[in-house]
């Protein structure tokens, strides 16, 4: 009996090891900004925002796709670019129709590990 535990716990101790984490709808990266579909449906007119003023739009995310911008391409109303060498990512939105026409709003959280990630980790 205690051979079977020790192989049953060292089982799911494995197969937790082995299981990724959950992927990042919104992801951050070096200057780039990756956006993962993860579902079935396609996003159409999709408006990406960083800090409320910049922004990066594309006409669709293919489902289950990927769409992938750098950080330098979102602009301003006033034509400015955002520099992400010189400013700080404080608040990242996505906003899209799906095929139903009902609007899809994400937002990404920068708290916890997130946010030393983004930041490029603790110095």
């Amino acid at each position: 009996m205690r051979a079977f535990r020790f192989v049953t716990v060292l089982i799911l101790l494995v197969a937790s090891a082995c299981s990724s984490p959950p992927t990042e709808v919104l992801k951050l990266d070096h200057g780039k900004l990756t956006v993962n579909n993860q579902t079935n449906e396609e996003w159409r007119n999709v408006e990406i925002w960083v800090n409320n003023y910049y922004r990066a739009v594309t006409p669709s995310i293919a489902a289950r796709g990927l769409f992938q911008v750098q950080l330098d391409s979102f602009i301003s109303g006033y034509g400015q670019r955002f520099d992400y060498r010189r400013a700080q990512v404080k608040d990242l939105r996505l906003s899209a129709r799906r095929p139903n026409g009902d609007v899809l709003d994400l937002k990404k959280d920068f708290q916890g590990p997130q946010l030393n990630e983004a930041l490029g980790g603790k110095r």
